[in-house]
């Protein structure tokens, strides 16, 4: 029995490190996400003081976001914010960059 539960533990730790978990930062709820190259992200540069930002492959922005501490919480996000686990969340909410959309119901 004990072999068996040992056997299944490598596929158990692989399918919930992929589960939306936010290795890089504090969980993000965000109005909106669009990329780099959008209208609004440039607008949000531009309110924040940033120039020459580079895109991240395969992320987003995050727009008018807010920190979470508990997922799955009336403490998390709203039904019309999306959760985002961003990787620099330095601009006071306005924008945060390097994001990727995560699954909070996993």
């Amino acid at each position: 029995m004990i072999f068996n539960i040992l056997a299944l533990l490598p596929l158990a730790l692989f399918v919930s490190a992929g589960s939306g978990q936010c290795n890089t930062g504090v969980i993000q709820c965000c109005n909106n996400s669009t990329t780099y190259e959008s209208t609004a992200a440039k607008n949000a540069f531009d309110q924040a003081g940033l120039v020459n930002v580079e895109a991240v492959v395969n992320a987003f922005v995050g727009l008018t976001c807010s920190g979470i501490s508990v997922v799955g919480t009336s403490d998390g996000c709203s039904a019309n914010q999306e959760p985002l686990c961003c990787e620099d969340n330095s601009y006071n909410g306005v924008v945060s960059l390097g994001c990727t959309p995560i699954n909070v119901n996993v």
